[in-house]
C-alpha cells in the first residue's frame, strides 16, 4: 500500500472495539503449528484487554473442515469475527493443491456471503520449517496478524453499517 486510507489509523495502531466476540476455528492437522498460531491470536487479545469469554476456540480435524467450522460459528449468531487456523504442508501429491484449493474458496465464500469477517489464517507453505517461521518464527506469528485484522474488520463493519 502506498498511501494511507482517509481516516484509517495508522500501520499498527488497533481500534478500540467494545464487547467483540471472536471465534478462533483451528485445525488439529499440524497441530503444532495451528496451535501456535492460537496462542498469537490469543496473546493479542488478551493485550488488547478481551477478556476471557470473548475468545472461543475450537478445532476442526484438517483444514478442508475449516470451513464448515466457520459456517456454523456465524450461523450461531454469537461472534463479531471468525479466525480460521490451518497449516497445510507441500507433499509429493496433488492433494496439496486441492486442500489449499478448497479451504481459500470456502472462506472466500464465506466473506462474500456473510456479514461477519472470517479472517484467513491459513499457512500454505513449501515445508514444515516455513510454518514454524510464520508461527512464532522468524518472520513473526501471522496468528497475532489474524488476531489484528480481525480487530480492524469488525471495527470495519461496524462504521459501515452506521451509515
Amino acid at each position: 500500500m502506498s498511501t494511507a486510507t482517509p481516516g484509517a489509523a495508522p500501520h499498527g495502531a488497533l481500534p478500540k472495539v467494545e464487547n467483540m466476540r471472536v471465534a478462533i476455528i483451528a485445525a488439529e492437522w499440524n497441530g503444532h503449528i495451528t496451535g501456535a498460531l492460537t496462542q498469537g491470536a490469543l496473546d493479542l487479545f488478551k493485550a488488547e484487554g478481551f477478556d476471557d469469554d470473548q475468545v472461543d476456540v475450537y478445532h476442526v480435524p484438517g483444514a478442508v473442515e475449516l470451513t464448515f467450522g466457520a459456517s456454523q460459528a456465524i450461523e450461531s449468531s454469537a461472534y463479531d469475527a471468525v479466525i480460521v487456523f490451518g497449516c497445510v504442508i507441500r507433499g509429493g501429491t496433488p492433494h496439496f493443491d486441492y486442500v489449499c484449493q478448497s479451504v481459500t474458496q470456502g472462506i472466500t465464500m464465506l466473506n462474500s456471503d456473510c456479514d461477519i469477517p472470517v479472517i484467513f489464517g491459513v499457512l500454505t507453505v513449501d515445508n514444515e520449517q516455513d510454518a514454524l517461521d510464520r508461527a512464532g518464527g522468524k518472520l513473526g506469528n501471522k496468528g497475532t496478524e489474524a488476531a489484528e485484522a480481525a480487530i480492524k474488520m469488525h471495527d470495519f463493519a461496524c462504521k459501515i453499517k452506521e451509515l
